[in-house]
């Protein structure tokens, strides 16, 4: 039999031998790349399978000096002859490592990080400036405070309570958004990894079963003044001289939303056309808008475009007109109503007053259509119609008749 080695290389045979294997005996190898790298390699044969441990560099920086590679293969010989098999135990050991680096990193993400996560990956797909700005407002308000610096991982029912319980029944609307703002932070943590289990924020079958069915507002919750009333109060407005009374005179006529006519830019507008297209951006629905201008508002636009800028009602000529310059100009008024309002004034008018179908109606306010099946055949935006619609509306907020409150002589030509 041949004789086995051991300890058959020196120190300089490490430093000058040639690309190649250079056994050192019970399974230590010395590795010589043609490039001139050396490193130490253990073999071993397990279950009638040859196998090769890495020991480190056998020269450069961290290199395995000759003595310490024969102790690791001593080391890894013990092993084999117990029936472990070194490399599957290295590589179980690196998995576990990692595993471990892995939960303290998420261990380290607290529930605001992924908060601020979650609203960097979507806020570009969000319609508007204030409903990115409401997302960061309620989530530092009544989120953070409770469990901000909290693991997203620990999160649990108890945290989202106690974010819930206090603002549920005195602003319930924004306890419901609150709710609903959790529960996709949290879905979204939970598909990176971040954290396990179900959602505690979910609201059926969970957090419903602990908290009161959220009270609704009603319909009319925005304060409208009575459809007969328009008339006498657009004639006291249009004899105020200000950016803010003919923004709203606008908002009436085209019974629009208050945001609309304030974020409306002069793009936006065909006065040639009188047409004016509100980009699906700025849209509740997420839908571009084309509303029919009447005459008077078309006036309205013509006289406001002297002041230039890029916004149709601009305090400044540059800016556009505060949020609050029409409600604080109804308050001055002494008008018990809301801007929003005018819009309610407006679908009564036009459902006790008109003969215009509903599906008219309803358009001209751009709501969204319930009915799949009915949305899914719809295609035009019945302009034509809804400009008919518009125009008799304006009609009417310019005359103060008594009489005429209940009755407009357009039934036979423009019902749909």
């Amino acid at each position: 039999m041949p004789k086995k080695l051991s300890n058959a290389l020196t120190p300089l045979t490490v430093k000058n031998a040639k690309p190649g294997r250079y056994a050192d005996g019970g399974g230590l190898q010395l590795l010589v790349k043609e490039s001139g790298a050396r490193s130490w390699v253990y073999r071993y044969m397990l279950k009638g399978r040859s196998r090769d441990v890495g020991l480190g560099p056998a020269a450069g920086p961290g290199a395995v000096a000759l003595a310490k590679a024969r102790d690791l293969a001593d080391d890894l010989r013990r092993l084999v002859k117990a029936g472990v098999d070194p490399l599957q135990q290295r590589e179980q050991s690196a998995a576990e490592e990692a595993a471990a680096a892995q939960a303290a990193a998420i261990a380290g993400i607290t529930f605001k990080a992924s908060a601020e996560t979650y609203i960097a990956a979507h806020e570009k797909s969000w319609r508007n400036d204030k409903h990115r700005q409401q997302w960061r407002n309620t989530l530092a308000t009544y989120v953070y405070p409770k469990m901000g610096d909290i693991p997203v991982a620990d999160i649990d029912t108890a945290h989202v309570m106690a974010a819930l319980e206090p603002i549920w029944r005195t602003k319930p609307e924004t306890a419901s958004r609150v709710r609903g703002r959790l529960e996709s932070i949290l879905d979204a943590a939970r598909a990176r990894g971040h954290r396990q289990g179900e959602n505690p924020a979910r609201w059926r079958g969970h957090i419903a079963e602990m908290l009161p069915a959220r009270t609704r507002l009603s319909r009319g919750h925005h304060k409208a003044m009575p459809y007969a009333e328009v008339p006498a109060f657009m004639a006291k407005l249009r004899t105020r001289n200000a950016t803010a009374a003919l923004a709203l005179e606008f908002t009436v006529l085209t019974a629009t939303r208050s945001g609309e006519v304030l974020g409306a830019k002069w793009a936006e507008v065909d006065l040639g056309k009188a047409i004016w297209t509100i980009p699906a951006s700025r849209m509740k629905a997420g839908k571009e808008h084309r509303v029919p201008l009447s005459p008077r508002a078309v006036e309205i636009l013509e006289g406001v475009a002297k002041v230039g800028g890029d916004y149709l009602f601009s305090g400044n000529g540059e800016d556009k007109l505060s949020i609050m310059a029409m409600t604080m100009l109804l308050r001055r008024m002494k008008q018990d109503c809301t801007v929003h309002g005018f819009r309610s004034a407006f679908r009564d008018w036009a459902a006790e007053c008109t003969g215009f179908s509903h599906e008219v109606c309803e358009m001209a306010l751009a709501h969204v259509i319930g009915n799949k099946a009915e949305a899914a055949y719809r295609r035009g935006d019945l302009f034509d119609k809804r400009r008919k619609l518009m125009e008799a509306w304006a009609t009417r907020c310019s005359t103060i008749d008594a009489a005429g409150d209940n009755v407009t002589p357009i039934r036979g030509d423009t019902a749909a």
